[in-house]
């Protein structure tokens, strides 16, 4: 702490983690697959996190938002100064945290605006109309650049990759949570369709710029579009570094096998 600063006068980090382990839920014999993770995203900031396959990165993503296929075994998890690591689920989204998922699943006979209602809802404590919404869904689709019909079709369903992954953005922008985390949201994406949705992460910047992000990637080309502040290696449930632009260009050059 700063000389002359207080701990009442200091500002807590937006997000911690700090010596997350992490194991599969109602295994006591299994072995932890994160392995003390340490990470620190402060408001504003943009953070990439990158590993390998089976490093721990969709296990970070789901623990993150308290899923019950994974058990905390040791370490915590602060969201604006408070330990949530108990808070379930439902707790932590209406606190203002989001996650856009890496296979966004669909929902027969729930549309879009409907989910939408119920989870903006949910998050603000308050019971919106239909109208209400559709005039804040309608401004949005348009800034990323959506066909304004998906608002009425079931959610995801008969969705294209891009557009499961655009309405995961428009999700972000209506719920306006504090902390996103983007699981591999360039997964199964092309190049134009990346280039998109990245586009459609900046615009929710524009309009919240003290949203904190943590995106987890394989690729450096969503890194290009997003231009984080600071990238960290997953490599077998551990972050074994972090740094600016440089590891990335590192990462390209080497691969993996600089850290192991």
């Amino acid at each position: 702490m700063p000389p002359g600063v207080s701990p009442s006068d200091a500002v807590a980090p937006l997000f911690v983690v700090d010596g997350l382990r992490v194991r599969p839920a109602g295994v006591p014999s299994a072995p932890d697959i994160l392995n003390g993770v340490d990470l620190m995203v402060g408001a504003g900031e943009v953070h990439a996190l990158m590993g390998p396959n089976g490093s721990g990165k969709s296990t970070l993503a789901s623990t993150l938002l308290a899923s019950p296929e994974y058990e905390v075994t040791g370490g915590r998890i602060l969201f604006k100064g408070d330990d949530i690591t108990d808070w379930d689920t439902e707790i932590r989204g209406k606190a203002g945290m989001f996650l856009a998922f890496q296979y966004p699943q669909q929902v027969q006979g729930v549309s879009v605006i409907n989910f939408l209602r119920q989870a903006l809802s949910a998050r603000k404590g308050i019971d919106l109309s239909v109208l209400e919404l559709r005039l804040s869904i309608m401004e949005w689709m348009e800034r990323l650049d959506m066909d304004p019909s998906f608002a009425d079709r079931f959610l995801n369903e008969g969705f294209s990759g891009g557009e499961k992954k655009r309405n995961e953005i428009l999700q972000m922008a209506i719920l306006e949570p504090e902390i996103a985390i983007l699981d591999e949201t360039d997964s199964g994406l092309d190049i134009d369709a990346l280039k998109i949705v990245a586009q459609g992460v900046q615009e929710v910047r524009r309009d919240r710029p003290e949203l904190g992000i943590l995106a987890i990637t394989h690729y450096q080309r969503l890194l290009d579009h997003l231009a984080p502040d600071v990238i960290h290696i997953l490599i077998d449930g551990k972050i074994v570094d972090s740094g600016g632009p440089e590891l990335a260009e590192t990462l390209e050059r080497e691969g993996y096998e600089a850290w192991r």
